[in-house]
């Protein structure tokens, strides 16, 4: 099974940049999109759905903002809107697909980078969440969580660690809550596969950053320890060029 997330930084845009075509040619099994910014009203499911997938939403109320969707090849046995917190859910931010051996979940965790008020949301999200994941751990033991988690988690995972030490996404708090949850019981695939440097996944748009590889790794396919054995192969696709992100693949023994 190939599953791959991405942020696309808003659907509509995304496909102006040639998103569809894309898609066809990666063919993935799941895919888990997040910032979707388009109610049901402006996702346009019948271009996913002649592709062969079921199309799953989770939009924010805000209009333009946040979301998250799964496009599934094969009808999976539940769909889980949101995480039941009434402050996440009216973001957009959880959606879950139950299968017969595991879970996913597309999740777009807060930024903190506008400041204060929405960091201190973050950390109140990042505590609520690492409960919400061990509850649910009891009853879905197999879990894949993927998505903008908007947190670098080591030095190898952005291009300035000293100029960023007190940048939201790489704040200490940030990146120890990421070892916290790690050691909760998930493996980090991409960094299970590769321990190589300079593979990020978001770029800003400013200074050419992307041109110079200048870049945050901070979308994951966090995996449960106990699907340790099924994890086959993973890989950030940095030449998908719809979005200030860019996708990462995992393959999954199904």
């Amino acid at each position: 099974m190939r599953i791959i997330t991405y942020n696309v930084n808003g659907i509509r845009a995304a496909i102006s940049k040639g998103f569809q075509e894309w898609l066809q040619v990666a063919n993935p099994d799941v895919l888990c999109l997040q910032e979707i910014k388009a109610d049901d009203s402006k996702f346009d499911r019948a271009i996913f759905e002649s592709m062969g997938y079921h199309v799953y939403l989770h939009p924010a109320i805000k209009k333009g903002y946040s979301g998250v969707a799964i496009l599934s090849k094969q009808e999976p046995k539940h769909i889980e809107i949101g995480c039941g917190i009434a402050c996440y859910d009216n973001e957009g931010r959880v959606i879950r697909a139950d299968y017969d051996n595991f879970s996913v979940m597309s999740v777009y965790m807060p930024s903190g980078s506008s400041g204060e008020e929405r960091q201190g949301f973050k950390f109140q999200w990042l505590d609520d969440f690492y409960n919400y994941i061990n509850q649910l751990k009891h009853t879905l033991p197999g879990l894949v969580i993927s998505g903008d988690y908007n947190i670098c988690h080591q030095p190898i995972d952005i291009h300035n660690p000293k100029s960023n030490a007190n940048s939201s996404g790489f704040l200490p708090e940030e990146r120890s809550w990421m070892s916290k949850f790690i050691e909760s019981g998930f493996i980090d695939s991409f960094r299970y596969f590769n321990q190589e440097p300079h593979n990020y996944t978001w770029w800003s748009y400013r200074a050419g950053a992307r041109n110079k590889n200048l870049g945050w790794r901070i979308d994951y396919n966090m995996v449960t320890n106990n699907l340790q054995h099924r994890l086959k192969r993973a890989a950030i696709l940095k030449d998908a060029l719809h979005s200030d992100h860019c996708p990462v693949l995992l393959e999954v023994e199904h």
